[in-house]
């Protein structure tokens, strides 16, 4: 069994009402947080901010996220980020759980468009399932989740690299009743 997981949330370009003629909707904060599976702790916290190349920052997306078109400038492209989480975080060996299939789909869908090796491995869980099935409940949001676990919302919603240290909180006190899948 690999003894780490990466839990990954992306933040990506939005907005309120249809997306402007011109644009498509990409990744601009990959948040990592690295979980121990042998001991239980989230070991490893940080973010990946990525420039756009087709699409601009909106108010709308500011105002969800905080992020702003002067946080991605200086970012990596989307081909550099996903070298990054290959080179630094082995992402291609690695087992990784997101909050749902959002996550995954985009990377999925940004890879096509722009001719850029997957950099995940094919061993992803969707923690918001698995959540779901192991209490018995319906999906739902991290957030909600986190107040159903009686977990508090750590730092800013809608930003990549908190969400993905919440969700790992949620994906701890899943491994610690054992309902959490073997990787």
């Amino acid at each position: 069994m690999n003894n780490l997981l990466n839990v990954i949330d992306v933040e990506a370009t939005c907005w309120d009402g249809p997306t402007p003629p011109g644009q498509t909707n990409e990744i601009i904060e990959v948040g990592i947080c690295v979980v121990d599976l042998r001991t239980l702790e989230r070991v490893d916290r940080r973010r990946v901010m990525v420039r756009p190349g087709r699409s601009e920052i909106s108010a709308f997306c500011t105002d969800l996220t905080g992020i702003t078109a002067r946080d991605v400038a200086d970012g990596v492209t989307f081909t550099e980020a996903c070298a990054i989480l290959r080179r630094e975080l082995h992402a291609d060996s690695r087992p990784w759980a997101s909050w749902g299939d959002y996550d995954r789909k985009q990377f999925e869908r940004q890879c096509v468009a722009t001719g850029t090796p997957y950099p995940f491995s094919a061993r992803h869980t969707n923690a918001k399932a698995q959540y779901a099935l192991a209490h018995t409940l319906r999906r739902m949001g991290m957030a909600e989740a986190l107040q159903h676990a009686g977990l508090p919302l750590e730092g800013r919603h809608h930003r990549g690299e908190d969400d993905a240290w919440n969700i790992a909180a949620l994906i701890l006190g899943l491994l610690r009743g054992g309902r959490w899948p073997s990787t």
